[in-house]
């Protein structure tokens, strides 16, 4: 016994006399730092460089483990695949399994994507994402003269489950991931993706992807809605139950970060404002009586990966942290399932320019980096002609080998989160979690996600993170190069892909051919059946699949809910 106790003595000393040490070497460090910024001062710095970020955070010359003196190692970092999963969600990464390349594809109809679906996946894309036409997002049939000039225009027009089984023809939804993005009428796509399913003998269990479903970040930013929120936050929950139980291997929302950056966020707002929609769909679903660990391992993200390299790696390990600690300490999740922020990243379309459209080409290959240091699971990469019209062939291929190069030659994908305990992205992670904070308190104050979008603070709070951005560029304290400096008087002009008003017609014949030969009385009843679920407060998913596989189209199915739901009006705020 008093050998163990001489032991543990022993080693208590041991500890107490190195955290002496490791005091002492930070209070030479601090000393010397000093010194060394005296020399700093006197340096002469570029006069035409604003050493901020692209959110506007200063940056300092120098980080040093006096930056990161407060952090511990399993509070803060841990290891790959557990808690607090900062440095990735499973244990091996790309040393298992590569994350899966996505483009963002869908133009004219869904004979035409589905010859460009297969075109990506012959070249090794490994998932489809699908891009849907204006009216399509905003529930509308592409024969309804709301829809006249936008048909096919900036993705694929989808009125029905008929041109959703021709978009997937010869494509197996039990081997390729789908990814759809849709929020709006979400539900009643989702419902004609597995209707398309069954058709091909695959079982919702089987049939693998995600579906945006984020509404609350539509009320934000892209402002793509049809019903007002609370409605809309009790389909969303339907579809969770309905999936738990019976399509629990698809990912039944994707709470979108990318619009809320796209329209002018910072990446603080981005990450805050994201991971607030996500607790809101958290509780709705806790409040409905689901279990959460039921239902949470089935939530995703999508985030926006913008051009300040480091910021965006920071962002990504800051939010799995952040996720984690709230879904088990407040939520209540047990399990680690639940706790992993599982994500999709885009590169953002918004730093995109018209001018030297070649320039995005290097953009898009940092961005994408940015992403994989970060350690995203999925990645779509943007083509450069895509701020000028839909991508063309040449520069999806090009895209898609910007990830394949990534992969495959760069050697990022060697190692786990290789940028772990560097002084300045442990510091700017540390951040970044501490402003989310502020922010979720600050949400709270004005009473939640619903209440905020209805005061239309998140709109005002966007616009001006937006305004302050151009602002700097205007003055030219930000520069982007070929736009605001670096210019060239004889840009090169760049071939694109144009969609004519044939997508439109086409449409309209295969809309009214498919009227003519569907059973009518049995899409009524279908209609009626769903409106009553609706007033009654039932889950949607039943009927709306009845509904799906009588070929109701869209919006049929929109103007069924709209009368029992209404319509959302957007507050005016300045």
């Amino acid at each position: 016994m008093r050998s163990v106790l001489t032991d543990g003595a022993k080693a208590k000393q041991e500890l107490e006399r190195e955290i002496e040490r490791r005091r002492e070497e930070l209070q030479r460090l601090e000393e010397r730092l000093g010194r060394w910024e005296v020399e700093y001062a006197r340096s002469r710095l570029r006069e035409d460089v604003d050493f901020t970020t692209v959110s506007g955070r200063l940056v300092k010359a120098l980080y040093t483990p006096l930056d990161t003196a407060d952090d511990e190692y399993f509070r803060d970092l841990g290891l790959p695949g557990e808690y607090p999963f900062t440095r990735g969600p499973y244990h091996s990464m790309y040393r298992t399994k590569l994350w899966t390349m996505r483009l963002f594809s869908g133009f004219a109809t869904a004979e035409e994507t589905n010859e460009r679906f297969k075109f990506l996946l012959e070249h090794g894309q490994t998932g489809l994402s699908v891009a849907f036409d204006f009216p399509t997002l905003m529930g509308y049939d592409s024969d309804d003269p709301l829809s006249e000039g936008e048909v096919g225009k900036c993705g694929v027009a989808i009125s029905s489950l008929a041109d959703m089984e021709t978009l997937f023809d010869g494509i197996p939804l039990d081997e390729v991931s789908v990814s759809m993005t849709i929020n709006g009428p979400a539900v009643m796509l989702y419902c004609f993706l597995l209707a398309t399913a069954e058709k091909q003998g695959v079982p919702a269990e089987r049939v693998r992807g995600t579906i945006q479903n984020d509404i609350l970040k539509e009320y934000m930013a892209q402002h793509a809605w049809i019903f007002p929120p609370r409605p809309a936050l009790k389909v969303i929950t339907d579809v969770f139950e309905w999936s738990s139980r019976h399509a629990s291997g698809f990912n039944t929302i994707s709470i979108s970060g990318y619009h809320i950056r796209e329209a002018g966020g910072t990446a603080a707002q981005e990450l805050a404002y994201t991971l607030k929609n996500g607790f809101t769909y958290v509780e709705e679903g806790i409040a409905r009586g689901l279990d959460v660990d039921g239902f949470a391992p089935r939530l995703s993200f999508f985030w926006d990966v913008h051009n300040d390299f480091f910021e965006e790696i920071a962002k990504f390990r800051a939010a799995r942290r952040i996720w984690a600690r709230h879904l088990r300490d407040v939520y209540g999740a047990s399990s680690p399932k639940s706790w992993k922020l599982r994500t999709h990243a885009q590169t953002a379309g918004v730093t995109l320019t018209a001018q030297q459209p070649h320039n995005n080409i290097v953009r898009v290959a940092y961005q994408g980096m940015a992403a994989v240091l970060g350690g995203t699971q999925s990645l779509h990469t943007n083509a450069m002609d895509e701020t000028l019209a839909l991508p063309t062939e040449h520069a999806v291929r090009v895209a898609l080998r910007t990830q394949q190069i990534l992969a495959y030659e760069t050697g990022v994908a060697n190692t786990i989160d290789p940028l772990a305990g560097s002084y300045y992205v442990e510091r700017l992670t540390d951040q970044l979690e501490r402003e989310a904070e502020e922010i979720f308190e600050e949400i709270d104050a004005v009473g939640g996600v619903v209440a905020g979008i209805e005061k239309g603070y998140f709109q005002s709070r966007i616009a001006a993170s937006s305004s302050r951005f151009q602002r700097e560029v205007d003055a030219g304290a930000r520069v982007i190069v070929g736009v605001n400096d670096f210019v060239e008087s004889d840009d090169a002009a760049m071939e694109i892909l144009r969609i004519g008003e044939e997508a439109g017609e086409k449409q309209s014949r295969r809309l009214a051919e498919l009227r003519a030969r569907r059973d009518g009385a049995v899409v009524a009843r279908s209609l009626e059946r769903l409106a009553e679920a609706a007033r009654e407060e039932k889950n949607l998913m039943p009927p709306m699949l009845d509904a799906a596989r009588a070929y109701a189209t869209l919006g049929e199915i929109r103007s069924a809910l709209e009368e029992v739901y209404g319509r959302f009006k957007e507050p005016v705020s300045f």
